[in-house]
């Protein structure tokens, strides 16, 4: 019976949470990246760390969206688990300072005590980031307890052994040739009238969705090689940081991988402009697996690089993505299952000093 409601009802479920699950507002965005991007410059350490950093020696990796949850059918980290293990092994072995992006713990679904106890082993994960003094914790609209709860301190001791300061965002910055360079970071829900603390949201997922999906055992984020343009919110974002003067911004939240602007699909068809020959048969071949056939060809004239999203740590597949900058570069990165090995994978990579800013 389960197997035939979840070919029934997998689709329009899906459908039905996307279309409750996002709606930004142009001007509350704006004004929510821009206050915030004020607060953590002018008075930083409140609610935003800013870091000054060597382009060609410090390393960052920037993961979101986990949604750790209680290891049953609506737990759409559980698959993940192990990649996302597998690369703070990794990163924490390289010395990377890890950024977790927000959305790291589903607080609308599950209560923390049930979280902790299913996901020992990531938080014990984490914790060797914090004994070097490289761990940034940015909360999301799904674990804004961290935030807004009297006992969120209390309940971070428990967890980490430690006391954990929890930021809105964060800005780093660096020098690329003679100009300066900010990267600034925040889960990205600031501004969606269904995310950025809305009651009826919370209750949806909770009472109607985290049940439902429970029994399907339906996860509604499909590989990361992605198929589609930009979500609405992420053409925001995107148009909010290209008025910004030599700045990086770069989210989390919808779940949905973005490099230098662009999504898998947009880069294919931005490759495809240039190309041709055999080349330019490869990409359509390329475009025509993924592709929606009632989109149109987007137009890229004057697209700037400066948006980037994280994608998520929940993909159905078990994949994780994540943003990297190290070595002068930005990158993309995948950790996919390769037989019972997770293996990074570099999606994108570009120099920093190579990126079109305004």
């Amino acid at each position: 019976m389960r197997k035939l409601l979840q070919r029934l009802l997998t689709k329009p479920v899906i459908n039905l949470a996307n279309r409750l699950s996002s709606r930004p507002d142009k001007k509350r965005v704006n004004k929510a990246l821009s206050d915030l991007y004020q607060n953590i410059t002018t008075n930083p350490g409140k609610r935003g760390r800013v870091i000054e950093f060597n382009a060609e020696k410090d390393r960052f990796v920037i993961l979101s969206d986990q949604h750790k949850g209680a290891r049953d059918g609506a737990d759409i980290f559980a698959r993940s688990a192990k990649n996302y293990l597998a690369a703070l092994d990794h990163y924490d072995h390289e010395k990377f300072v890890y950024i977790n992006l927000g959305d790291s713990e589903e607080l609308w679904e599950n209560i923390l005590l049930t979280i902790k106890r299913h996901n020992k082993n990531t938080f014990n994960a984490e914790k060797k980031f914090l004994a070097r003094n490289a761990f940034i914790k940015i909360f999301g609209n799904h674990d804004l307890y961290w935030d807004n709860d009297p006992l969120a301190a209390v309940s971070l001791m428990q967890i980490y052994g430690q006391a954990v300061k929890i930021y809105e965002g964060a800005i780093l910055q660096t020098t690329i040739g003679n100009k300066k360079l900010n990267i600034y970071m925040t889960h990205g829900h600031q501004g969606d009238l269904q995310s950025d603390g809305n009651w009826f949201s919370k209750w949806f997922v909770s009472d109607v969705w985290a049940p439902f999906q429970a029994y399907l055992r339906i996860n509604p984020n499909t590989p990361a090689n992605n198929d589609q343009l930009k979500t609405d919110h992420n053409s925001l974002m995107y148009e909010w940081s290209s008025k910004r003067e030599n700045t990086l911004l770069i989210t989390g939240h919808t779940h949905q991988p973005v490099f230098r602007s662009l999504t898998e699909l947009e880069a294919l068809y931005e490759k495809l402009s240039a190309a041709t020959g055999n080349e330019a048969m490869q990409l359509q071949a390329k475009i025509d697996k993924l592709h929606l056939k009632d989109s149109r060809p987007p137009d890229f004239k004057g697209y700037l690089d400066t948006y980037f999203n994280s994608g998520c740590c929940c993909f159905d597949d078990g994949d994780i993505t994540g943003i990297e900058i190290a070595d002068s570069s930005i990158r993309l990165i995948k950790w996919g299952y390769k037989g019972k090995d997770s293996v990074r994978i570099i999606l994108e990579e570009c120099l920093l000093k190579d990126l079109k800013l305004q």
